[in-house]
């Protein structure tokens, strides 16, 4: 079950990421369509619950909330019937490397509500959070080049391109480059202005 609340949006909230998830993180590596545009290898459970455990990276759990929650699926099988719930995961944003000086943003939401603006609330509220939490001058983010959905949402945040790492990934057969991405502060908190 989702752990505790950490930041709340208009539709989303984040939440601390509890043992009782890793069974729905482990989609990430699984699930081609989570797994290819994330560059993820395949990780069994006893992987995901090692890197649960052994870094200093910061993982969000996207929820919904009361009544926009729906029916909760099983985690491990979205086929099953659904079981009534007040909190239904939808995905996952990961502050990497959170106490470096450039904290490193990964996100990924399950397929069935990709372009609902759902990624883009739930980033918004990552990169408000690492702001308001740490003293960083910046955060980072990296979408692979073919990821035009990965892209726009982190420019439709100020996110700047700075760079490309060439043939960054072998993912499914072919090699892609990985372009990287910047946020200072101040243009996050002048962003209103």
């Amino acid at each position: 079950m989702p752990g505790t609340l950490i930041r709340r949006g208009d539709r989303v909230t984040l939440r601390t990421l509890e043992r009782e998830d890793l069974e729905f993180v482990q989609r990430a590596s699984t699930e081609p369509s989570i797994r290819h545009p994330l560059g993820s290898v395949v990780r069994n459970r006893e992987d995901v619950e090692t890197a649960y455990e052994g870094d200093d990276d910061q993982r969000l759990l996207v929820c919904l909330d009361g009544p926009d929650a729906g029916p909760r699926p099983d985690a491990c099988n979205p086929d099953a019937d659904p079981t009534p719930g007040t909190t239904r995961p939808i995905g996952l944003v990961t502050v990497g490397a959170v106490d470096w000086k450039r904290p490193e943003l990964s996100f990924w939401l399950v397929p069935g509500v990709h372009g609902e603006g759902y990624g883009t609330e739930s980033v918004g509220l990552a990169v408000d959070y690492t702001f308001q939490t740490r003293a960083v001058p910046a955060v980072a983010a990296g979408a692979y080049a073919f990821n035009d959905a990965s892209r726009a949402l982190l420019e439709s945040l100020g996110f700047e391109c700075e760079g490309r790492l060439r043939r960054h990934s072998f993912t499914d057969g072919a090699w892609h480059d990985l372009l990287k991405y910047g946020l200072l502060r101040e243009e996050w908190d002048g962003r209103d202005a």
